[in-house]
Formats: C-alpha cells, structure tokens, sequence
C-alpha cells in the first residue's frame, strides 16, 4: 500500500494511495484507479484529432482545457474502505507540449502514446504541470 508521511510536520499523511484520470468536468468520475505503487498503469482514452495552425487539437471525454491549452488531469487520491475515492492532488498532462513532427505521425497511425514516471524526484505522486523532459510523447500504431 502506498503512503506518504514524511512531507513535514503540517503534512496530514495519506494511505492506500490511487492514480486515475479524470473526466472533463466531472472531478468524481475518474477512469480505472490504480494504485499508487503499481509497477505500471494505462489508460486508454478515446479523443478526436484535428489539425490546426497550432499543432493538434484534441478532444475527448477526458480532455481537459480550452484549445492550445489542452491537458489530462492524472488524479491522486486516498481510497476508503468503502471503495471512496479522496483526491489530494493533480497532475496536468499538458497537450500542447507534444512535438509538431510527433502529432502529424499520430494522426497519421492513430495512436499517441505518453511515457511518464508517476512519481516525483522524492518519490511522492507527480503534480503541477508535466511537460517533456519528465513525459515522452511518441506516435504509435492503432492497437
């Protein structure tokens, strides 16, 4: 189970830690939770792909953001014994950082691809911002 509780003495501590996605505009609908200290966890998420002057614009039911400012909310959360999700922290997969070169060979295979620790340098759930060099971007092929 994964816990933190060594952030300092007004730090409240959590335990049985979970990551997961977050719907737009719904901040309690969360896609597949998986816990903190998972050795991996994926999300596949459906969006639609358009072309504009700026790069990619990409939208989907958890797409969060306005164009050319787009992200994904990655969620983390304490989980109760009755199965309730708590969230204590987000981090923000920013869109627009994704290379022009990486989202025309998306398009063109269907399939973009983020790589990414879930955790920070001290090992404590990534938040804020996450920009390259802390997640690689890359175009695979449609599964």
């Amino acid at each position: 189970m994964y816990e933190i509780s060594d952030a300092g003495p007004n730090f409240p501590g959590y335990s049985n830690i979970h990551v997961a996605v977050q719907r737009r505009d719904r901040r309690d609908e969360l896609l597949d939770p998986h816990p903190g200290d998972a050795s991996s966890a994926t999300w596949t998420l459906e969006c639609t792909a358009t072309p504009t002057d700026a790069g990619l614009d990409l939208k989907g039911p958890y797409i969060q953001g306005r164009p050319a400012g787009r992200f994904i909310f990655l969620s983390w959360g304490t989980v109760d014994e009755a199965g309730t999700f708590t969230l204590f922290r987000r981090a923000k997969l920013m869109l627009d950082a994704i290379d022009p070169d990486t989202a025309v060979a998306a398009m063109g295979s269907g399939r973009l691809l983020a790589r990414l620790r879930l955790t920070d340098a001290k090992g404590r759930p990534l938040c804020a911002q996450v920009r390259p060099p802390l997640i690689e971007w890359s175009a695979t092929a449609a599964a």
